[in-house]
């Protein structure tokens, strides 16, 4: 039998969901930016844009953040967690490009 849910898990519910669409929309604007200065933006695509953009925020959040004193996007959108992702993604696309021209010669 389900059970309705109260208002306070109602309320905790749609702040989860809105978490991921947050995760979403900037993974998906930081991968993107990323990609246009690493200059790998023709070969992604949108979902690949995304993947990016989450992997280099969890990556910079780990690496970067605690050197500039930031936050990752989790705490707050502010412009040095965006930097701070940015940097994770660009981070990462240089390593994928690095590992990615070893293994064609």
């Amino acid at each position: 039998m389900l059970v309705p849910l109260t208002h306070a898990a109602s309320y905790h519910l749609e702040e989860k969901i809105m978490g991921i669409v947050i995760w979403l929309v900037m993974g998906g604007l930081v991968g993107w930016i990323a990609s246009m200065i690493m200059g790998t933006n023709a070969q992604q695509g949108i979902i690949l844009n995304v993947v990016v953009g989450i992997v280099g925020a969890l990556i910079g959040g780990w690496l970067i953040g605690p050197m500039l004193g930031a936050g990752s996007i989790n705490e707050g959108i502010t412009i040095m967690s965006f930097i701070v992702s940015l940097i994770g993604a660009i981070i990462l696309l240089a390593l994928v490009n690095l590992f990615q021209r070893r293994t064609k010669h």
